[in-house]
């Protein structure tokens, strides 16, 4: 390799081992002693080049890559509070387990603790939360420094994609020349080949590997599994994701109905025909129905794959029972705060689930058993669709289910945090719809989450879906850049309830003020001007009471559909789904009204699946 100087030799060799160890794209943000790492990255043939101008959001939207393709994809950025702007997607991917791959280009290390210009501590800047972290030694072009440097990024990229998945951070020092600007006699002409132009594939080849019960110890869990009622409950999955056809198998082989959350990879697809999928249970458990004088039976033992799910009522019913839990986590990473499971197993799901379901001695359950649970699932869909058939019961759930009702065949769907990802998991059944549900529930933030979404939608030819509240678009508006940045096609659909419409379930919603001023938090805040910043065409549909009885305001086209907002939503969203371009669809809800039906329609599904009087 020839390099006009140590700088630009440096960056190309780090460049060119993420690519030897299958890194296809990288997400950079304009900077200057971040230059000699953002040509290197521009001038690689094999290499995609995602530009991103705010590097929280450029954060984020390498972490919807991850999540959707469970690859790396490495962030670049200049030196100072640029590198702090990564933080909180770092902070979701160590919780998550995304891969991660964080470069801060920082200045020489005698310019540190100096007062000089955008010069910051970035040493460990990210503490604890990072898998690996290294201080690359300054540019030297000389063959053992080489070695180590492909080898530390070799490295890097196998732990954050490794068993125990999550961020990484090199940070590295650069002096000037910053630019590819000739050097005399800075890059010597007899350096080792394979020192300065690498391997014929990575430096280190990692071959990857996870930890899995032996023998015995899997004959011992199988026999676990005999019991006549069980659960294999499916939280949030960690990319790549539970494999659909091993769980599918593992619940054939027991007889055990799979709870899944609608960020398991679980609650969609094909083997939803075959599987007993149950997703309504957030609609019907509770604390309450474990162990009460009805006819609801309770497990005897739940097997616990993915993260903790997203449904409270669901840990807390778990909680509950007297059943054996095993939590299963490839990482043995402890993923249950009610602290109530007894068995951690360390091993990879979906590896596991297809080996248990060779050995599991049982006839497949009990029958009984698993009508139990299809038959609230059933009762408690029927509720819903009577609710929503009635003209002035539409609420904030509803939007989830228009959406997926007419959703595209594949799609990605990502939904923000606060009220969607618990109205998607409460009023979305299981569907054969081959969709793709991501999330961030690892610290279950809103912000980041429009990058996010056009993150995952950059690495897929599927259609992108995102269901956000105001506050995370909001939070994240100049997220929307990556649309013609990045050329990501998306259509948006905004539940805006002007505020926090999370804080109505909890008790503080009873203590105003400060409720609404502290908590809530009005905006007042127009999209349509957002969607006009950035090219989005745009819908509204308000479905507040007040529009549906016919005293809307009147300020616009949409309010004269809101007599039936689900059927002006789904009308809306199929413009969009059949139109080219991206969308921002919008939907006026009241928070508080909403939050009143959806405690309603809890009442009602508890009363048709537990008898009138609900649990004892």
């Amino acid at each position: 390799m020839t390099a006009p100087n140590r700088n630009t030799l440096w960056a190309r060799a780090i460049i060119d081992e993420f690519v030897a160890a299958g890194v296809g794209a990288v997400v950079v943000s304009p900077g200057s002693r971040s230059t000699p790492l953002t040509m290197a990255a521009a001038r690689h043939e094999e290499l995609h080049l995602f530009s991103q101008l705010d590097e929280r959001s450029a954060a984020y939207f390498a972490l919807g890559r991850a999540r959707r393709t469970g690859r790396v994809t490495p962030l670049i950025c200049t030196s100072g509070t640029a590198a702090a702007n990564y933080h909180p997607a770092v902070m979701e991917a160590d919780n998550a387990g995304v891969p991660l791959l964080a470069l801060t280009a920082d200045r020489p290390p005698e310019l540190r603790d100096s007062g000089a210009n955008q010069t910051a501590d970035q040493e460990k800047l990210y503490g604890d939360a990072v898998r690996f972290y290294k201080d690359l030694p300054e540019p030297a072009a000389a063959d053992r420094a080489l070695r180590s440097l492909r080898t530390t990024v070799a490295r890097a990229v196998a732990t954050a994609e490794g068993t125990e998945s999550g961020p990484v951070h090199l940070n590295v020092p650069f002096a000037k020349p910053l630019e590819p600007t000739p050097v005399a006699g800075d890059v010597p002409a007899d350096l080792d080949p394979v020192a300065a132009t690498g391997r014929d594939g990575p430096h280190v080849d990692v071959t990857p590997g996870s930890p899995e019960p032996d023998e015995t110890a899997l004959r011992e869990l199988a026999a676990a599994f005999t019991a006549d009622r069980g659960l294999i409950v499916a939280g949030p999955a960690d990319p790549p994701g539970l494999d659909p056809e091993a769980v599918t198998a593992f619940s054939h082989a027991t007889g055990y109905p799979v709870l899944a959350d609608p960020l398991s990879g679980l609650r969609f697809g094909g083997h939803t025909r075959v599987a007993p999928v149950i997703g309504a249970y957030d609609a019907y458990l509770s604390a309450a129905v474990a162990g009460a004088e009805a006819d609801w039976v309770d497990p005897e033992v739940v097997v616990r794959l993915g993260a903790s799910p997203t449904s409270k009522r669901l840990r807390k019913y778990l909680a509950a029972t007297d059943a054996s839990q095993y939590v299963v986590d490839p990482a043995g990473r402890w993923r249950e705060a009610e602290f109530t499971a007894t068995d951690l197993v360390v091993a990879e799901p979906s590896r596991l689930c297809a080996r248990l379901s060779r050995l599991v001695p049982g006839d497949g359950g009990d029958p009984a058993w698993r009508d139990q649970w299809e038959t609230a699932d059933r009762l408690a869909r029927e509720r819903h669709r009577d609710a929503a058939a009635e003209e002035d019961a539409f609420h904030e759930g509803d939007v989830l289910r228009v959406v997926a009702e007419t959703v595209p065949d594949p799609a990605t769907l990502f939904i923000s945090n606060s009220m969607p990802v618990r109205d998607l998991d409460r009023f979305v059944p299981p569907s054969t719809t081959s969709v793709t549900a991501l999330g961030n529930r690892g610290v279950s933030g809103i912000d980041g989450i429009v990058s996010s979404a056009l993150g995952a939608g950059s690495a897929t030819t599927d259609d992108l879906t995102l269901v956000v509240g105001d506050l995370a678009l909001y939070h994240d508006t100049n997220g929307l850049l990556a649309i013609d940045r990045c050329d990501v096609d998306a259509t948006v659909v905004i539940i805006n309830n002007d505020g926090g419409g999370i804080f109505h379930a909890l008790p503080v919603e009873s203590f105003d003020p400060p409720f609404t001023a502290a908590f809530k938090t009005p905006h007042g805040i127009a999209f349509e001007p957002v969607a006009d910043l950035h090219g989005l065409e745009y819908a509204r549909i308000d479905a507040r009471p007040a529009a549906r009885s016919g005293a809307g305001d009147g300020t616009d086209e949409a309010s004269a559909e809101a007599a039936d907002p689900a059927a002006a939503l789904a009308e809306a969203y199929e413009r969009a789904r059949d139109s080219d371009g991206s969308h921002l669809i919008e939907v006026r809800t009241d928070a508080e009204a909403s939050h009143r039906t959806r405690e309603r329609l809890a009442a009602a599904v508890e009363r048709a699946v537990h008898g009138d009087d609900g649990p004892a």
